[in-house]
């Protein structure tokens, strides 16, 4: 029984720190105080992955380093030996991240659609991702229908895609399916709106239940059966508190049930991590996929990562131990002030480019991410397991290859001793304070 211990204790300055000369011991029998312990037989949802989202932004800003550097980024995010990222989202057309508004057809005909805006710095760099790891899956989602099928005649601060241009945005999707496939980039998921309960001043567009399901069933599903298009439809997409409602009453209420194949979902107002537990409960078949979350929110301190890589990680535990299928960041690498953003609504990626754009930053975050996405593999099923105190955060899995990954969080100021239980083994270690750890098992 082989053991491995992966380590960020940035007070130590140690990040993703490996440690072989650990190992097992007979378990003592008597042995009942500070135990966690897993059970590698009892089991939960399967994993898709972990990822980030390919903005604009983030696409340009990789493309303002070197070349030696822009390879190096990518390794960081897709090798085998960096983030093993294999999940990541697309904005259909422009989002706040950016360089500036724009859609792919302005006719109602549609018959100047073009891809070519993100032919400069998205596609490039997505297939540039793909000789990394040539197994990335995708999800897409749009912010806005092109302003002259809306009810505002814009991109922004939300509006109504206007009913008779329901089939028209059906058709339009399916354009873009379409071509970016033409590129060797396969879609496997679209959310039907990104936000769609909020007005903002950037891209948007809201819906109600009835509108979204009404665009699902009537309208999306049956143009894209229609051109041959085997498409997942995510509903919702947006933040937790109000998941649970907006899921019944689009699934149930205006009977999407049979249409959609998950729910997407952002952490923006809190955790809520007990609305995902009934969900599953009510909609066992369906996907659930974190789709967004970033942190900074305009306003950078050095003293604010530790927190930040602390929220990832226990928004990612809570969220997989409440039966969650993916987990997708938002943008992966911005520049040093949280751009670019054409409405000015900066944040904080893993990786940002320096000011001088020579160079760039891991924050903890990256690292802190890195303790999931790197061990825990697609495929990998969740796996029970159990601990003495709600001090320790804790989540589990087993990799098709019957290795089992263990990785806990304490975010507390204090150490915590404690007994790791596995079968007819424990290891005994001390978490110190603020401090993560991946366990890695293997027979």
């Amino acid at each position: 029984m082989k053991l491995t211990k992966i380590e960020t204790n940035i007070k130590r300055k140690l990040y993703l720190h490996k440690s072989d000369n650990v190992s097992f011991s007979h378990k003592n029998n008597n042995l009942e105080n500070n135990i966690v312990s897993v059970n590698p037989d009892i089991y939960f949802q399967d994993l898709i992955g972990f990822g980030g989202a390919f903005t604009e932004s983030t696409c340009y800003s990789l493309n303002t380093v070197n070349k030696t550097l822009y390879n190096k980024i990518l390794d960081e995010y897709f090798s085998k030996d960096g983030l093993n990222y294999n999940l990541c989202r697309l904005p259909i057309g422009s989002s706040d991240f950016s360089l500036n508004s724009y859609s792919y057809s302005y006719k109602k005909d549609l018959s100047d659609f073009s891809i070519k805006r993100d032919m400069k710095y998205i596609i490039p760099t997505i297939k540039e991702a793909q000789k990394r790891n040539t197994d990335i899956e995708f999800l897409a989602s749009p912010w806005s229908p092109p302003s002259f099928m809306k009810s505002t005649n814009n991109l922004y601060n939300g509006g109504k895609l206007l009913k008779q241009y329901y089939e028209t945005w059906a058709n339009y999707l399916v354009k873009y399916i379409e071509n970016y496939l033409s590129n060797n980039i396969k879609i496997k998921y679209i959310t039907i709106q990104n936000e769609p309960n909020a007005s903002q001043l950037w891209e948007s567009c809201t819906y109600t239940a009835e509108e979204e399901a009404n665009l699902l069933k009537n309208y999306l599903v049956p143009i894209f059966r229609k051109n041959k298009i085997d498409m997942k439809f995510l509903i919702w997409d947006h933040n937790k508190d109000d998941i649970l409602n907006r899921t019944i009453d689009t699934l149930v209420t205006n009977g999407a049930l049979d249409y959609a194949s998950g729910i997407a979902f952002h952490w923006y107002t809190g955790s809520h991590f007990e609305n995902l537990r009934e969900i599953k409960k009510l909609f066992p078949n369906k996907l659930l996929i974190h789709t967004e979350g970033c942190t900074g929110y305009s306003n950078f301190k050095a003293s604010d990562e530790l927190f930040n890589a602390e929220m990832y990680a226990s928004e990612i535990i809570g969220d997989l131990n409440n039966e969650t299928n993916g987990f997708i960041d938002w943008n992966m690498v911005l520049e040093y002030n949280g751009g670019p953003n054409h409405k000015h609504n900066y944040c904080n990626s893993p990786i940002m480019i320096n000011k001088k754009h020579d160079n760039y930053i891991k924050t903890p975050s990256f690292y802190y991410i890195g303790h999931f996405s790197k061990y825990i593999k697609p495929g990998a099923k969740r796996i029970h397991f159990s601990t003495f105190s709600d001090n320790i955060q804790i989540t589990s899995f087993k990799n098709l290859d019957n290795s089992v990954i263990i990785i806990l969080l304490n975010k507390n100021n204090f150490n915590i001793e404690y007994n790791l239980c596995y079968k007819n083994y424990t290891f005994h270690d001390n978490l110190d304070s603020h401090a993560i750890v991946t366990f890695i098992i293997s027979e």
